[in-house]
C-alpha cells in the first residue's frame, strides 16, 4: 500500500512523539526505582509474581516487557539479592518470591504504579482512556516484516 506524503510525515512525527515519551519514562522510571535498588526490568519481574506463587521461566517472559534474551541476566541479579528462588523441575524452571522479595513487593509496586499515574497526570481519564484504545489500536498494525 502507498501512502501520501502527508500521512508518513504524521506517521513519522507520531512514531517519534511515542518513543521519545518512551524513552524518557523508562529514564524516570529507573530513577525512581533506583530507591530500592531496581531497574524497570527487575520491577516488571517482581510485580508479576505474587505471593506463594511459582511461574516457569517461560510463562514470565511471555508476560514481560524485557526480551527473552536478558531474561536470565535479570533473574540471575534479582536471585542474587535474594529476592526470587529458581528451581529446576526436570526442563522447567519455575522462579517464585522470597519473604524478602514478597516484601520489596508489598512496597515497590504500589509507589511505582503511583509514579506511572503521575506520568499521565496532565490526561483527563477519558483522555487516557483514549489514549489506551489508540495505542492498543495502533499496536495490531504493528508487526515483523
Amino acid at each position: 500500500m502507498k501512502y501520501s506524503l502527508r500521512r508518513i510525515r504524521l506517521s513519522y512525527i507520531t512514531w517519534f512523539r511515542y518513543t521519545r515519551f518512551f524513552n524518557r519514562s523508562m529514564t524516570c522510571s529507573n530513577r525512581h526505582l533506583a530507591k530500592w535498588g531496581l531497574r524497570t526490568g527487575q520491577f516488571d519481574i517482581i510485580s508479576h509474581l505474587k505471593e506463594g506463587q511459582r511461574v516457569t521461566q517461560s510463562e514470565l517472559a511471555n508476560r514481560l516487557v524485557v526480551t527473552n534474551s536478558n531474561i536470565t541476566q535479570i533473574l540471575n541479579k534479582l536471585e542474587d539479592a535474594g529476592y526470587i528462588l529458581r528451581e529446576q523441575d526436570w526442563k522447567t524452571k519455575y522462579i517464585s518470591l522470597t519473604p524478602k522479595g514478597v516484601a520489596l513487593r508489598n512496597e515497590v509496586v504500589p509507589a511505582q504504579e503511583q509514579f506511572r499515574a503521575s506520568q499521565f497526570a496532565h490526561l483527563t481519564e477519558d483522555e487516557l482512556e483514549q489514549l489506551n484504545q489508540l495505542l492498543k489500536k495502533a499496536n495490531q498494525g504493528v508487526y515483523e516484516e
